[in-house]
C-alpha cells in the first residue's frame, strides 16, 4: 500500500546530475509538524510549524537534493500553489506555506544541475495519488548510505515509501535515505551500509561504528528525511509529537542515527478525516518510517559504481 492519506506526491529528477526533488501536496486544512534532531540540517519554514506558532495549516512539503542550493526548488512549489490561489490568507493575497529540507548529494553530480524553481514546479505537475516510484528518483536520486566507514565501501540510498490501513485509519511514511549510518533489518543485521573490501560488513569488526578512527564523512553531508502522514485528526501539538515519534523509526532502521554528520529531520502531516487514538497513530508511524527507510535502499539501483540492492 502506498496511500499517504490523500497527499499527492511528485518527483522531478535530473538523472544526468544524480539529483532531484520530491514534493508532497497537501489537501485543504492539513496540519503539519516537524522535529529536527540532526545537528547539521538544511531547511525552510520549520520554525513556522512549531506548536506555538499561529499558522496551523500547511500546503506542501519539499524534500530536495542540492544541499542549501536546493532550497530554491521551493520557489517553484510556491509558484505552482500561488497560481491555484492556494495559501494562508492575508489582506493582499494567499501565501503558500511550503516547508522543506535538503540532503547533500553533490558528490556524484559535482555540484552541477542542482534543483531549482523549475524542478520544484515540475515535481508539482508530476504529483499524484497513484503508485509512487521508489529508489533513485526525486530527492533520492543521488543519496548514499553507510559512509561511517569512509567512501570506499558505502552503498546507494534512495527514496522509499510505506503505508498501512487499519479499518479507516491510514498511516504512511516516505523517506529519503542519505545516512552516514547503516540501514538495518528488523533483527539489527545490516541491509545496506559500510562494506569491507574482502566482503561482509564493517560493523562485524567494529560494533561501535567508530567513524572518527577512519577517514570521516564530512560534516553536514548526510541526512535522513522523513514525512509521516495520517488521515487521523491531529491538532498542531499532536502533529509535532508525531514528528518526534517518527525519529523512533529512524533509530530502529539506521545505525547510528542523529550523528554530528547528519541533518535528520522528520515532518508529520494530518489530513483530519477520522478520529483515532494518538498512540495507535504514532506506533504505526514508527513502523512505517522504519519500513520506508528500508524500502528506499531496497529499491536503489547501482550508479557510478556505487552498489544498490535493486541490482
Amino acid at each position: 500500500m502506498q496511500d499517504l492519506a490523500g497527499i499527492k506526491i511528485g518527483h522531478a529528477t535530473r538523472a544526468a546530475y544524480y539529483t532531484g526533488c520530491t514534493v508532497f501536496l497537501c489537501p485543504p486544512g492539513a496540519v503539519g509538524g516537524v522535529d529536527v534532531r540532526g545537528p547539521s540540517p538544511g531547511s525552510r519554514e520549520t520554525v513556522l510549524l512549531g506548536s506555538d506558532k499561529a499558522v496551523t495549516t500547511i500546503n506542501a512539503i519539499l524534500l530536495t537534493g542540492g544541499s542549501a542550493f536546493g532550497l530554491s526548488a521551493a520557489d517553484g512549489v510556491m509558484r505552482y500553489l500561488a497560481e491555484k490561489g492556494i495559501g494562508h490568507p492575508t489582506p493582499i493575497r494567499p501565501i503558500p506555506i511550503v516547508a522543506g529540507a535538503v540532503v547533500y548529494d553533490l558528490f556524484l553530480g559535482g555540484g552541477e544541475g542542482l534543483p531549482d524553481g523549475e524542478l520544484g514546479y515540475q515535481a508539482c505537475l508530476n504529483a499524484g495519488n497513484g503508485p509512487i516510484e521508489q529508489g533513485n528518483v526525486g530527492a533520492g536520486a543521488g543519496v548514499t548510505v553507510g559512509k561511517w566507514g569512509g567512501f570506499d565501501g558505502f552503498m546507494k540510498g534512495g527514496f522509499g515509501i510505506s503505508a498501512l490501513q487499519v479499518n479507516d485509519l491510514v498511516v504512511g511514511a516516505a523517506a529519503v535515505v542519505n545516512s552516514v549510518g547503516d540501514v538495518v533489518n528488523e533483527d539489527g543485521t545490516v541491509l545496506a551500509g559500510a562494506r569491507k573490501a574482502d566482503g561482509g560488513w564493517r560493523v562485524e569488526d567494529d560494533p561501535l561504528r567508530r567513524f572518527p578512527e577512519r577517514p570521516p564523512a564530512n560534516l553536514g553531508t548526510n541526512t535522513t528525511l522523513v514525512v509521516v502522514a495520517t488521515n487521523a485528526r491531529l491538532d498542531k501539538v499532536e502533529a509535532n509529537r508525531l514528528a518526534q515519534r517518527a525519529h523512533d523509526g529512524m533509530a530502529i532502521a539506521v545505525r547510528p542515527v542523529h550523528t554530528t554528520h547528519d541533518g535528520d529531520t522528520a515532518f508529520a502531516l494530518s489530513t483530519g478525516q477520522i478520529d483515532a487514538p494518538f498512540d495507535i497513530v504514532a506506533n504505526a508511524a514508527v513502523l512505517m518510517v522504519a519500513e520506508a527507510i528500508r524500502s528506499g535502499v531496497r529499491n536503489a539501483a547501482t550508479v557510478a559504481g556505487i552498489p544498490g540492492l535493486k541490482d
